[in-house]
């Protein structure tokens, strides 16, 4: 489970991102409001626990606009214990409001909450062209015709298509696809990008994957 941290306080924030990683968590610290927008919409994250007063960009002005295009948990983590604080966060859209201090044992308890509840539930199917994906069973499809992918080409389309139009970097597929950090010696993507359009463009006469020179790949319908 990742989750990202938006706290400018770098004791507290060093506190908090050595916590959540021991209790199993992959944690990335940011430390202005600005960054934890710019990361929470160009990443991946099962959680946000996210600061109010923060340089930058305070906390309500990141989850409103977190909230026009993200449906991430996002949980408040924040010394204004004000009746009013509670319901302004909760109303622009936060999923729960801790106040400090607070007992860490408490802090994961919430997290663990939320993250049981999961995500909304997205589309069993994903329908790019002639291309479906049964996202339960697994399942790829072009033109009727099964495609057998591996678990890792799977991971790595799946991903393409619930982001289809969105150019994705190198970086980004490696981080979400492997866990991994980037490095530009190595080829992995560009591997697995050649494999996966060797199985679901190569038979058929109109490709899915295009590659976007100096920025990364995409998947979409461009007939």
């Amino acid at each position: 489970m990742r989750i990202l941290l938006v706290e400018d306080e770098p004791k507290a924030g060093e506190y908090l991102r050595k916590g959540l990683t021991e209790s199993g968590y992959v944690v990335d610290w940011v430390r202005t409001g600005t960054d934890g927008l710019h990361c929470a919409t160009s990443e991946d994250y099962d959680l946000i626990v996210l600061d109010v007063m923060l340089p930058g960009m305070d906390g309500w002005l990141v989850i409103r606009e977190l909230r026009k295009t993200h449906s991430t948990p996002v949980l408040f983590l924040t010394a204004r214990d004000e009746v009013d604080d509670r319901i302004k966060g909760l109303e622009l859209g936060a999923d729960d409001y801790l106040v400090k201090p607070f007992a860490f044992a408490e802090l994961v308890a919430r997290i663990r909450t939320l993250l049981r509840r999961g995500p909304i539930r997205e589309s069993d199917t994903l329908q790019i062209a002639d291309m479906e994906i049964d996202v339960m069973k697994r399942r790829v499809t072009r033109n009727g015709e099964r495609i057998d992918l591996t678990t890792k080409e799977f991971s790595l389309l799946y991903l393409m298509a619930k982001r289809q139009t969105e150019v994705l970097s190198r970086s980004l597929i490696a981080s979400q696809v492997w866990d991994m950090n980037f490095d530009s010696d190595t080829n992995v993507v560009d591997v697995a990008i050649r494999r996966l359009r060797i199985k679901i463009d190569e038979p058929y006469a109109r490709p899915l994957i295009h590659t976007v020179r100096g920025m990364g790949y995409v998947l979409e319908d461009r007939a």
